[in-house]
């Protein structure tokens, strides 16, 4: 069985295998918008703000399922480059199989308490019907959102990351002509919007049982799973770090809800709603390139391949300097129209946002970093340095200065929160990069 891991990278060949990941990424950030672009327009302004009253569930929910995704694949892509293929399998379709279990638990809990999880997360008596009808489509799909999130990161690992794309790609374009059909002419309002992208958590779910199931000339393929426990705790501690990222990004999110009412109301929360979709994009191209090559980092890990691995390593640092300058220049000069998408051009919501994100984006110049830094530790299955480099950078950084900032400093407070965060971050990253230079003597 060839294994395209086993091959030389250079950095075009190296943008080649990452770019379906990075695009896959991107195209399941445009599930959330989509979503909200429907439903600012069809439904308005304050059902978007009740559909973001619930994304910190859908944040935890990723935290779970994203934790075993990335740290088994770690696990998973070093045993191949070990040559220990038989317990890549095997672990491969238990940790899947864990993935479903969770997911099936997630949507019977989910919808026996759907009204005290919405309570919980500060919706007002507005938005909290509008809120349980999303959140109940929502988690009754959450085996499929489990598996979908699994298989992104298997697809990459089994060295088929274009099999990933074509199927993101395919489920994005089913939740927008969904969203159309359920919103416009059905007028499902929210729900419609829940049911749409449920739908498309399918695609990927189905995508990848077939193939993983019935491809036996894979690198990766289904075998019986068996139970074990030091792999899912491998997994657990390597991922962890992914963990922690979507766990603070559901309590930034909630911050941010709680903070906005006070100072704008339900045009607050919808604005920084819309800022954050913005956040998703360039979060979804770091994420997508980060992830798109952890798998190759971990097998040449596993092959021992030092050359490699300092070779990737700087092809990386190039790709985040490159893609951060022309990314922020791009969304600079389309931001005023972007923004119409969601809202009209003279509303109090386009004002707040178009003020808010001059400030809060920029952030987006330096978080690559941080990102790219905790996803190679691990790659390197340095679980503890990847958590601790994801762990500062957003529950202590940023959920402080959300906590903090505005507390002291009023509204200005609220907009520079995540960009002071993220520059803290940038150098914790770099601290760590420095530090670790003598274990990994290819970075």
């Amino acid at each position: 069985m060839d294994n395209v891991l086993a091959k030389k990278f250079t950095f075009p060949s190296l943008l080649l295998f990452a770019l379906p990941n990075i695009i896959m990424m991107i195209t399941l950030s445009m599930y959330i918008i989509v979503d909200g672009m429907f439903v600012s327009r069809l439904v308005g302004t304050t059902a978007l703000s009740a559909v973001n009253m619930f994304y910190p569930a859908i944040c935890f929910e990723m935290a779970a399922a994203i934790m075993i995704a990335t740290g088994g694949s770690a696990v998973v892509a070093r045993k191949m480059g070990e040559g220990k293929q038989q317990e890549a399998q095997n672990n491969l379709s238990f940790l899947i199989a864990v993935e479903l279990l969770i997911g099936i638990s997630v949507a019977v809990l989910g919808n026996l308490f759907t009204r005290e999880i919405v309570t919980f997360l500060g919706a007002n008596p507005t938005q909290a019907p509008l809120s349980i009808a999303y959140a109940k489509i929502i988690f009754t799909f959450a085996p499929a959102f489990f598996l979908q999130t699994a298989f992104q990161t298997f697809f990459v690992t089994a060295g088929k990351p274009t099999l990933g794309l074509i199927v993101t790609i395919l489920a994005g374009v089913t939740n927008i002509v969904l969203d159309y059909f359920f919103m416009a002419p059905l007028n499902m309002g929210v729900a419609g919007a829940a049911l749409a992208t449920g739908i498309g958590y399918c695609i990927p779910a189905v995508a990848g049982i077939l193939f993983f199931l019935t491809d036996k000339k894979s690198p990766l393929h289904f075998v019986r799973p068996k139970f074990d426990g030091r792999v899912l705790l491998q997994s657990c501690t390597n991922g962890s770090s992914e963990m922690v990222t979507n766990l603070a990004n559901a309590a930034t999110t909630f911050l941010f809800n709680y903070t906005l009412l006070q100072f704008y109301g339900e045009d607050g929360v919808a604005s920084i709603t819309i800022i954050l979709y913005f956040q998703y994009i360039f979060t979804a191209l770091y994420y997508g390139y980060s992830n798109g090559i952890a798998s190759i980092l971990s097998y040449k890990l596993g092959n021992d391949d030092k050359m490699q691995l300092q070779s990737i390593f700087k092809s990386s640092i190039l790709f985040l300097i490159i893609s951060s300058i022309l990314s922020n220049i791009l969304i600079r000069k389309t931001v005023t129209s972007a923004l119409t998408i969601f809202t009209h051009a003279n509303s109090d919501v386009y004002h707040i946002t178009l003020h808010g994100f001059n400030i809060y984006s920029l952030a987006f110049i330096i978080m690559g970093v941080g990102i790219f830094a905790s996803s190679m530790f691990t790659a390197f299955s340095d679980g503890k340095t990847s958590a601790v480099i994801s762990f500062s950078r957003t529950f202590i950084f940023i959920v402080g200065a959300v906590l903090i900032l505005p507390a002291l400093f009023g509204e200005i407070g609220i907009w520079t929160a995540v960009p002071i965060a993220e520059m803290l971050g940038f150098l914790v990253a770099l601290f760590y990069l420095i530090r670790k230079k003598n274990k990994f003597s290819y970075i």
